[in-house]
């Protein structure tokens, strides 16, 4: 009997896990050596150091000059602060800002209605493992490895008017980098082919992780191919589909490359990215007003990255 309330007691007390958890780290960093311990600390710091250097304190700089009206090139201590001025007149006095904005919206609708979809569509055929499927996949995905500088140049030989493929064909004589009404609708099909080939790739790395037996159930209880898709595979690529949103977005807001190659993105080739180059290393030379171009395009870019962001953390927690 005299045993009894200590044995209720032992039973009464729990284990330490979360001594034994901690106990179990420090163990296991005890294990590593002096030269683990400094290789793990540089492979921390050195990426920590170069995103800070070369994305954060610019994107600060930029957004705190976007709040001055410094040409470049005057002493910092003679910059003066304007507040809000820029943004007012990026809004109100800059004729060029509407367009950018219109064409960014056009560039951004048509990645995401046709040269996306395009793109799931041959991943979807490319997972069937056709004949041949290796050989398209590699002819597809080649464009991504090109800049869009480049690609801007292998178009030239089908938009040149006098001597391109395309008026060649047809007979006609029409100046597809040179005509402002349909030069932006020339540079989207060069940047829809190079978009269609990386999303080709994201949904069928997508496609290779989804489970056989959901489409296995879906045919033993007689759905089609296409309702099996839509219903049971497009749900599962939700991680896939947001990644690709995101994607789309910055894509279409960074354009940049072609349309400089073009024409410097003037002539119904207005993009924000390239009122912003025109106004930092132009004949301008407005750091100020460039800046303010600039935090715009960070701002809504942080929007669509903090959804993302948002979204992957709560699927981590689940």
């Amino acid at each position: 009997m005299s045993d009894l309330p200590l044995i209720q007691a032992d039973r009464a007390v729990p284990p330490p896990a979360a001594t034994t958890s901690t106990g179990g780290r420090r163990r296991r960093l005890r294990l590593l050596s002096r030269t683990d311990r400094v290789v793990i600390t540089l492979m921390v710091l050195v990426p920590l150091l170069l995103v800070t250097g070369f994305v954060w304190l610019p994107a600060a700089a930029t957004v705190l000059l976007s709040g001055t009206n410094w040409d470049g090139i005057g002493p910092l201590n003679e910059i003066e602060f304007v507040g809000a001025r820029n943004y007012s007149d990026v809004v109100n006095i800059y004729p060029p800002f509407v367009p950018a904005i219109q064409n960014n919206l056009l560039w951004l609708a048509t990645l995401f209605v046709v040269a996306t979809p395009f793109g799931m569509f041959l991943a979807v055929l490319l997972d069937k493992e056709l004949r041949g499927s290796r050989f398209y996949q590699t002819a597809l995905y080649l464009p991504v490895v090109l800049s869009l500088a480049l690609i801007g140049f292998v178009w030239q030989l089908l938009y040149s008017r006098d001597q391109g493929l395309i008026n060649a064909a047809f007979g006609s004589s029409i100046d597809w980098y040179g005509d402002s009404n349909v030069n932006i609708w020339a540079v989207m099909v060069a940047s829809g082919w190079r978009h269609v080939g990386y999303i080709m790739l994201l949904y069928l790395a997508g496609l290779k992780g989804v489970d056989p037996s959901l489409r296995e159930a879906a045919s033993v209880d007689g759905a089609s191919e296409s309702r099996t898709f839509f219903r049971v595979v497009f749900p599962v690529l939700r991680p896939i589909n947001i990644i690709v949103l995101v994607v789309t977005v910055i894509e279409s807001l960074r354009a940049f490359d072609l349309v400089w190659v073009v024409n410097k993105g003037r002539n119904g080739l207005e993009l924000i990215s390239a009122l912003v180059t025109q106004n930092v290393v132009g004949e301008a030379s407005r750091i100020g007003f460039g800046s303010a171009l600039a935090t715009i395009m960070l701002v809504v870019s942080l929007v669509f990255i903090t959804i993302y962001l948002a979204t992957v953390m709560r699927e981590n927690r689940e």
